[in-house]
């Protein structure tokens, strides 16, 4: 059954019902391989959301990070190997850029392993996603992109939307008549297993235009 996180930021540590689920889901931990968002800078990257994992007490006996400094088939190997497969928070554009000059988004589909991703990395694994300047896109003009597609729905993930309500809704209005919308700030999560999804945080739900807030179910 497959199992795909979409996560906010977390302010400290992944809170302990989170953390509990996430122990029951991920039992295979062979190999974490993390998904720059940025793949040219290799300082710390992935450290903040290793160290998530590491205080929830899940351990791997593998760490790999996929940016520039591994070769394409090399990172292709390593997701095909992976237990985990974690898509760092960032930049989403250059991780988007990267996932397809690389061809990683359907080996991720396909792979069995548990798809996690934070901020960035949540947007990214969704199916489209809307790119906005009002969103804090570097761009001029809004225009929708295409994420790795694991399940058929649009991720707005780590954004401001308690002071904010009226501006995403009005964005991401003309998205949701084509597929629903999870909207979420920090310290949240959408998670999938299966057909059945559960939810973390403040998470709401934009469909045909209309906005919910939905109830936490983890």
């Amino acid at each position: 059954m497959k199992t795909h996180y979409y996560l906010g930021w977390f302010s400290n540590l992944f809170p302990e019902s989170l953390g509990r689920v996430l122990q029951m889901d991920i039992t295979d931990r062979k190999s974490l391989v993390m998904i720059s968002s940025n793949p040219s800078i290799y300082e710390d990257d992935g450290a903040t959301e290793r160290s998530w994992l590491d205080q929830a007490g899940i351990m791997f006996n593998e760490y790999h990070l996929i940016n520039y400094r591994v070769q394409k088939e090399d990172a292709q190997k390593l997701i095909h190997n992976a237990s985990v497969v974690f898509l760092l928070g960032g930049n989403i554009l250059k991780q988007n850029g990267f996932l397809k000059e690389y061809a990683l988004s359907d080996l991720i589909k396909k792979s069995s392993a548990v798809v996690m991703g934070a901020s960035a990395g949540a947007i990214n694994m969704s199916a489209k996603w809307l790119c906005s300047k009002n969103f804090g896109d570097k761009v001029e003009v809004s225009s929708v992109y295409d994420g790795i597609g694991l399940d058929n729905f649009s991720v707005l993930s780590h954004f401001d939307l308690e002071n904010n309500m009226e501006l995403v809704q009005s964005e991401l209005s003309p998205l949701s008549e084509e597929m629903n919308v999870y909207a979420s700030n920090k310290d949240c999560a959408v998670r999938v297993k299966g057909d059945k999804i559960d939810i973390f945080g403040n998470v709401y739900l934009i469909s045909h235009s209309e906005i919910q807030k939905l109830d936490e179910t983890i």
